[in-house]
């Protein structure tokens, strides 16, 4: 069967081109579009996959933040199944059917805001300046709290008996009704140390200070404590108060715990993760494992967050180098951090100044404030538009300092390259590409140098020039000089002064033989005076 291709041309005339084929081409032809086909599907599947795996390899790597508050939150809908329900009814030999799960627990859930003002560690510098800690004060008992680019030393290895705490200067905002804190800390110190540290969520700082857990007295909030109590290698141990009790005076401090875990904690050689959430009750993680929890305890808002340390004679030394709280709901604008939303006014645009010519940046609203689809699509329009405009004046600073590389690079390789050729070749024509000012300077100290070369030649050739034979058996003979008189008048003296300071053996002799003198006369004596005693007969 044939083919057949035809064109018409449009005119008074039509012309009909038939082109005949044979049916194995036709075949042919049906075969390879059909491969074509299956390559291009084959292609846009692979790619897509490749896609959805990054992303999934992506999201696994979250904070752990937002994987806690994945776990814990439902899948809203028709779903309405908790994470661990949905991977119970999966098979495990079908891991697709698992990363698409996490791919839509993701998309469902809601992202978490950091509170700047309560949290550090997730920047790159604890402190701007090395001297103060952002929204947080440092204090210490016995010693000075250690600020350092990336830790804070609360107590130091030494000396023991040393007390640090650092509190929030701002309270958890009102909005903030479900946070979760996430800090890291690490304890070394000797095999037989000693110490605890103490996580504070209380409504007044200043009735805790310094203190730990066993010195406070009436305060009202939440204490997690990190010790090692009854002789464990460990023990994390959480304490509720509504202002009545007297933990100082308390007897039995251990019948308090609401909740507690074992957790050897101390020269791990890393960081560990303490992670408190108040989100559908309380619970405590440990480097991600859960350590206890309770559906019957709600912390209110409006509380401050405190760390606090307390060591003994052999002291454990405690650092922090994270603290983070993040809530599901977001915070007012500019709350804690926005200057105007201190003082009551309503945010006003920011002129970035940086970059001349630069647009006023858009000011941030609320998602309420935004109704409508074209509302929606206007202040995505303009914030789209505000940041290409930012980008293009990066782009044109990054311009602008290119050109003055490379004039700055053409004018000193210019000004070496006339240096090098001489002052003839500058004469010539070179000068006038060569700013003054660096060839004087580029002249000025290549004269130093030669200077230099010369002076080091005029040493060498007066070192090489002269004798010191001369002055080499003079030393010689000074040397053997002192050796003679050690070795002549040496003995001599030696002898001279044991003679001298020895005893006088012909005295000591004269006193020996005169007592035992005196010894003998008066025997003798004793003897005669008894022997002329009258007798006695009885």
């Amino acid at each position: 069967m044939d083919a057949a291709v035809q064109a018409t041309h449009s005119g008074a005339i039509q012309h009909i081109h038939v082109f005949s084929f044979s049916s194995s081409a036709v075949d042919v032809a049906k075969e390879v579009r059909n491969i074509v086909v299956v390559v291009i599907a084959g292609w846009v599947a692979v790619t897509t996959l490749q896609t959805i795996r990054s992303g999934l390899q992506r999201q696994r790597y979250q904070d752990r933040d937002r994987q806690h508050s994945r776990d814990q939150e439902t899948i809203p809908g028709f779903f309405n199944l908790t994470l661990e329900k949905h991977t119970q009814h999966i098979n495990m030999r079908t891991p697709h059917y698992t990363q698409l799960l996490w791919l839509l627990h993701t998309t469902t859930t809601s992202a978490l805001f950091t509170l700047d003002a309560l949290s550090f560690g997730h920047t790159d510098k604890l402190s701007p300046n090395g001297r103060a800690l952002p929204g947080w004060s440092l204090s210490g008992q016995n010693h000075q709290v250690s600020l350092l680019s990336d830790r804070i030393i609360l107590t130091p290895p030494v000396p023991g008996n040393t007390r640090g705490a650092a509190w929030t200067d701002n309270t958890v905002p009102s909005s903030a009704s479900d946070w979760t804190a996430d800090f890291l800390f690490r304890a070394s110190g000797q095999d037989i140390g000693n110490g605890n540290l103490n996580l504070w969520y209380v409504a007044n700082k200043e009735q805790i200070g310094t203190n730990s857990v066993y010195t406070a007295s009436k305060f009202d909030g939440l204490v997690l404590v990190i010790d090692q109590y009854g002789g464990t290698g460990g023990k994390i141990r959480g304490f509720l108060n509504d202002g009545t009790q007297d933990f100082r005076a308390h007897s039995s401090l251990e019948s308090l715990a609401f909740g507690h875990c074992d957790y050897a904690y101390r020269n791990l050689g890393r960081p560990s993760n303490i992670r408190v959430s108040n989100r559908n009750g309380l619970s405590v993680w440990v480097d991600d494992r859960e350590c206890f929890r309770t559906d019957r305890v709600s912390l209110p808002s409006g509380y401050y967050f405190g760390i606090t340390a307390a060591t003994g004679d052999t002291p454990d030394s405690f650092e922090l180098t994270k603290f983070t709280v993040s809530t599901s709901s977001p915070s007012e604008p500019g709350h804690l951090n926005h200057p105007a939303a201190k003082a009551g006014a309503p945010p006003t645009l920011e002129k970035l100044e940086r970059f001349p010519g630069s647009v006023e940046a858009v000011p941030d609203r609320l998602a309420e404030e935004v109704r409508g689809s074209e509302a929606q699509f206007e202040d995505l329009h303009n914030r789209l538009q505000g940041m290409t405009h930012q980008v293009a004046n990066l782009f044109g600073e990054f311009d602008t300092l290119q050109h003055r590389i490379l004039e700055n690079h053409q004018e000193l390789m210019a000004a070496l390259s006339s240096s090098g050729s001489g002052s003839g070749s500058a004469g010539n024509g070179g000068g006038g590409v060569v700013p003054k000012d660096n060839s004087v300077a580029i002249n000025e100290i290549r004269r130093k140098i030669e200077g230099v070369e010369a002076a080091v030649m005029r040493i060498q050739r007066e070192v090489e020039g002269k004798d010191y034979r001369e002055h080499l058996n003079d030393l010689k003979m000074e040397v053997q000089g002192i050796k003679g008189g050690l070795t002549d008048h040496l003995p001599d003296t030696v002898a001279k002064l044991i003679h001298a300071s020895a005893p006088r053996m012909g005295w000591f002799v004269f006193m020996i033989l005169g007592f035992q003198v005196l010894l003998v006369g008066g025997y003798v004596v004793y003897k005669r005076r008894r022997d002329r005693m009258p007798k006695k007969y009885l």
